[in-house]
């Protein structure tokens, strides 16, 4: 089992979790309609890569 030699810092400590913190979700501007929407995502618009795309949706079955 590892056992530390010698206590880490609080200096030390935060200096290894300072890369840990989340970050915001990376966001794009469409180009045709300038809507704000995360990238490699479909638009709420129905536009990506500055093109018009249709998108298929499923409708569930109930089965009660």
């Amino acid at each position: 089992m590892a056992v530390q030699k010698s206590k880490k810092s609080r200096s030390r400590r935060g200096m290894r979790r300072s890369h840990d913190s989340l970050g915001g979700p990376t966001l794009s501007e469409e180009q045709a309609t300038g809507e704000i929407h995360r990238r490699h995502h479909v638009s709420a618009d129905g536009f990506y890569r500055g093109q018009q795309v249709v998108v298929e949706v499923e409708e569930d079955e109930d089965d009660e």
